[in-house]
């Protein structure tokens, strides 16, 4: 397939991909309006025919922190190193969610958009970018939601609550691990679920048992002073060095580790690597599967 100009130049040539990691980031950029386009239809058709719409975005991890607050703070009550329960809840269900809806989201890419697949040609790489960059606008505005409740806690008198200025800096790097670690179990799961489909009845509840190996619902100390000799593994979980530094930088007090974090940081890179690989390798013939 290629396009010509009226001098007779090729504009596009589309020609067969050659290896496993074969990704044209070139063709990437040329299609980024494309990109823009998929982000606001996920916007469409995420909040049509709801009547608060784009409410939910801020409603969502409103609500699951008040519950988070009532059920594991107060009636379970798990330790939250001092913090306000419902700051504690809030920071890491944000951070969480993030990061499960994008691989949730990421993971549908072939099956759901197997038709537009089929009739249009452009990188199939820019479908799951574009749904990362509508989570990240999503997160944006819980963010900001958050920053309000983080504002109000943090000016009353004997606040246990005290931002580190050094480490929010790094927000920027927190958001692209999450967001990376999100596309990259994505793109893993729907290039698998391909060929096995049963993984995407998996996918939900794998998630929400993930969650609880995470630490949302209570904190990384609570695992280091009741299971010590378990505590090497827990951190192996990628989320967590993310999660525990996010609330030690707005929050002030968490089990923040910088070799547990460079750890998560290397693991994040290999499986972004792995994810390119397989969906590289099954975007060629995935049209003959799904």
């Amino acid at each position: 397939m290629a396009r010509k100009q009226a001098s007779g130049q090729w504009t596009t040539i589309i020609r067969p991909k050659r290896g496993w990691f074969a990704i044209d980031f070139k063709a990437l950029w040329q299609y980024r309006d494309l990109v823009w386009l998929m982000v606001k239809r996920n916007f469409t058709i995420m909040y049509r025919q709801t009547i608060l719409g784009p409410l939910w975005i801020v409603l969502q991890p409103l609500l699951t922190t008040v519950v988070f607050t009532v059920v594991f703070g107060n009636i379970a009550g798990l330790p939250t190193d001092g913090l306000p329960h419902f700051l504690f809840y809030m920071a890491g269900s944000i951070a969480w969610h993030f990061f499960s809806s994008c691989l949730t989201s990421t993971s549908k890419t072939f099956v759901e958009n197997r038709n537009l697949f089929g009739k249009v040609y452009f990188p199939r790489l820019c479908m799951p970018l574009s749904v990362v960059a509508s989570e990240l606008i999503n997160f944006f505005v819980q963010f900001a939601m958050f920053l309000v409740f983080l504002l109000i806690y943090a000016l009353k008198p004997n606040s246990p609550v005290h931002p580190n200025l050094k480490l929010i800096l790094l927000t920027p790097l927190m958001l692209i691990q999450l967001g990376l670690l999100g596309l990259g179990f994505g793109i893993i799961v729907a290039a698998l679920t391909t060929k096995y489909r049963d993984l995407s009845m998996l996918v939900t509840f794998g998630v929400q048992l993930w969650m609880y190996a995470t630490p949302v619902t209570y904190s990384s100390s609570m695992i280091a002073e009741r299971f010590p000799n378990l505590l090497g593994v827990y951190m192996l979980n990628p989320i967590t060095p993310v999660i525990e530094l996010f609330r030690a930088a707005y929050l002030g007090v968490a089990d923040y580790s910088l070799k547990y974090n460079l750890l998560s940081l290397g693991v994040t890179a290999l499986i972004v690597m792995l994810g390119l690989i397989l969906f590289t390798h099954v975007e060629k013939t995935f049209m003959d599967t799904v």
